[in-house]
């Protein structure tokens, strides 16, 4: 009876050790399953894509230009001031420069001495040439008749004959040259007065072109010096500037000057007046500027109501490139590792892979992949350090806030 109470005792124990070990097995032998990490993916997509440069521009006037006197005097009036409009051949001055005048007709005078010396001279050389005609006719008779019958006339009345006709004939010579010589010094007394008559033409002081007065240097009464060269430090009398048409001047980076061209479009922002408008490139220095490594660039603004004010600022946004049907991610997906670019492409199983990508034009919030990708595929958006090559990811798409609109359409 002992003995059969111990069987069913050490049967009973065995079977909870059975027990016991397919529980432990249950729960320790098999892997528990892991759920994939959620990742934020954006696709590859194709558009119309540009690349642009802001820069601070400056209002310039078209021409600027300060008006000095070619002649020496005072200033007998002056008729405009600061912010008048001008037009191009308008008298803004006048000097008074009698001496000047004296001059001038002194000059006159000097010419129509000349004339009447031209004319005394022009005839003195037809009686030069009446005599000489006389003389000529008188000494052939002679020397004819001579060589008809010789010995009929002496000898010594052909000789004083031919004599007669010589100097008749050196007359007309003296009297032609005397009047060439005069008539040279009237040619010298017409350019004299000319150039009196020219230099008292300055004491008018003319706009040169349509624009407004910016400065003025001198009033009534005021001794101008007159200026020779551009050496000569004299006073203006007013500064005039072309206003009605403005140059915006933009100094374009060294970086960005191989992207340059005349025709290119600008977009220009005037804060101080609200105005917003578009431009085009007219032109630009081709050079750099040492100090600064920019290009000047330069748009042409119409300003015929004078709105904008020389020495303005704007804000203008400068296109630079722009690719059509391009391949196009958000700047954010794309990692830089030194000269390289990367990313972290989920495929079609949801294992990441690492792909080395070429880009083209970039801008703030975007770029171009020229090689490495293909539309639709799906790119991790951030925090792609927290990945490793091929993990499993649960890809979702990404929310990417709305930026400027920098696509052509």
């Amino acid at each position: 009876m002992h003995r059969k109470r111990m069987f069913w005792v050490a049967g009973l124990l065995c079977l909870l050790l059975a027990a016991l070990f397919l529980i432990v097995r249950s729960h320790y032998g098999k892997a528990p399953d892991v759920e994939p990490r959620a990742a934020a993916v954006v696709a590859v997509t194709r558009g119309n894509l540009a690349s642009s440069l802001s820069v601070a521009g400056q209002f310039q006037p078209y021409q600027q230009v300060d008006l000095h006197a070619k002649v020496s005097g005072y200033i007998r009036w002056i008729k405009v001031d600061i912010g008048d409009r001008v037009r191009q051949g308008e008298v803004l001055a006048l000097l008074e420069v009698p001496e000047l005048q004296n001059q001038v007709e002194g000059a006159r005078a000097e010419v129509r001495h000349s004339q009447s010396d031209i004319t005394r001279a022009e005839s003195e050389v037809v009686g030069a040439e009446s005599t000489y005609s006389a003389v000529h006719a008188e000494y052939t008779r002679l020397e004819e008749a001579s060589k008809e019958r010789p010995g009929l006339i002496a000898e010594q009345e052909l000789d004083d004959a031919r004599a007669k006709d010589q100097q008749a004939a050196a007359q007309v010579g003296v009297a032609k040259a005397s009047l060439d010589a005069m008539q040279q010094q009237l040619g010298v007394s017409n350019a004299t007065r000319s150039r009196l008559e020219t230099m008292s033409g300055y004491e008018q002081i003319v706009a040169p072109f349509t624009g407004v007065v910016t400065k003025r240097y001198a009033d009534t009464g005021t001794l101008i010096q007159a200026g020779q060269d551009n050496n000569t430090a004299t006073l203006p009398v007013v500064q005039v500037a072309e206003s009605d048409l403005l140059r915006l001047r933009m100094p374009v980076p060294e970086s960005d000057v191989p992207y340059i061209q005349v025709g290119g479009d600008v977009q220009v922002k005037v804060n101080a007046t609200g105005r917003t408008f578009t431009g085009k490139i007219i032109r630009f220095s081709r050079a750099l500027d040492t100090n600064t490594r920019t290009m000047l660039t330069e748009v042409d603004v119409p300003n015929r109501d004078l709105s904008l004010s020389p020495g303005m600022y704007a804000e203008t946004t400068i296109q630079l490139l722009q690719k059509n049907d391009a391949l196009i991610l958000p700047a954010q997906a794309v990692v830089q590792n030194g000269d390289q670019s990367y990313v972290l492409v989920v495929d079609a199983t949801n294992h990441v892979e690492k792909r080395n990508v070429t880009l083209g034009i970039q801008t703030s919030n975007r770029v171009e992949i020229t090689s490495g990708l293909q539309a639709g595929d799906n790119v991790i958006a951030s925090g792609q350090t927290g990945y490793q090559p091929g993990e499993v990811v649960s890809p979702h798409a990404a929310f990417i806030p709305t930026a400027a609109q920098e696509v052509s359409d």
